[in-house]
């Protein structure tokens, strides 16, 4: 068998599972993943290897409207997964009929690159609504082949994987076969701790929020690490502290945990909280934090 290899791009709504799914489909846990909107901010690559193929997965935030600076940096991250897709997938929840934006769908439906219009959840629906979300979605984008998982128990995925297979090209490996991702290991650090943030905080607060490591030393039997978190307003700086600094205790002590399962390393982790003032729109600051 000749070797292929190809880019499968996941695209969707906001928490309809595309995190869930990459990771499902890689078995590692690289896409954070909690039940708010824009979890995702970045586009992420998941790489799967095998002896006779490499998918390269790529994650995507959930399309929404942009209202701000960095909302439309996430939305030129969906944008670029339009220039080097060999499969896309559609995904989305029953019920979830439209996308957020409709140029997007638009590009779907007059795509040449093959279409998989993947329904997500259905452990949560019965069979006679499975088949009306079918024919509903044979009918709206004719061009696609649906198929029905549920990325949270693996349902269906090897059919799913099985599929990447058939239609991504022949082609050499685009990355190391050893390589599991393109980002580093400070990015997924920062990763983490805005993960802990966002099922710590309640409202805006997450949303303001960006995590950088500024420094990362990895010694023999442990790794230290000290990271900013970032915030918009000096109001939101002593929400994310805490009375007595018992939120950011908490926050470091559960970022550091997983840091450790994910490491399979002992992790030292010191967290400061620093105001950037409106860093959500000023271009200059979205650039450092690697937007643009």
């Amino acid at each position: 068998m000749e070797h292929k290899a190809g880019f499968v791009n996941i695209i969707g709504n906001p928490n309809v599972g595309k995190s869930t799914l990459m990771n499902a489909l890689v078995g590692e846990r690289l896409s954070i993943i909690t039940n708010k909107a824009q979890t995702t901010r970045h586009r992420i690559f998941g790489i799967l290897n095998h002896d006779d193929y490499q998918i390269v997965f790529s994650d995507t935030p959930g399309i929404i409207q942009p209202a701000y600076a960095l909302q439309e940096s996430m939305m030129k991250f969906v944008s670029s997964a339009f220039e080097d897709a060999d499969v896309f997938v559609y995904l989305v929840e029953p019920k979830d009929h439209t996308l957020k934006d409709e140029k997007f769908l638009n590009k779907l439906k007059n795509t040449t690159v093959p279409l998989l219009l993947v329904i997500n959840k259905v452990d949560t629906i019965d069979q006679e609504q499975l088949e009306a979300e079918n024919a509903f979605w044979k009918e709206a984008l004719p061009n696609a082949e649906v198929i029905p998982i549920s990325a949270l128990n693996k349902f269906n995925t090897d059919y799913l994987l099985k599929r990447f297979v058939d239609l991504i090209p022949v082609s050499a490996p685009y990355y190391d076969k050893e390589s599991l991702t393109d980002k580093s290991e400070r990015f997924f650090v920062t990763e983490i701790i805005r993960e802990k943030i966002l099922l710590n905080y309640k409202k805006e607060i997450p949303y303001s929020v960006e995590a950088v490591v500024e420094e990362f030393k990895e010694e023999e039997d442990i790794i230290r690490i000290r990271a900013n978190i970032f915030v918009a307003r000096e109001s939101q700086k002593g929400i994310i502290i805490g009375h007595q600094g018992k939120m950011l205790k908490k926050v470091g002590t559960e970022a550091r945990k997983t840091c450790e399962e994910f490491f399979q390393k002992k992790i030292y982790l010191e967290l400061f909280v620093k105001v950037n003032k409106d860093w959500r729109s000023d271009d200059l600051k979205l650039k450092r934090f690697g937007y643009n």
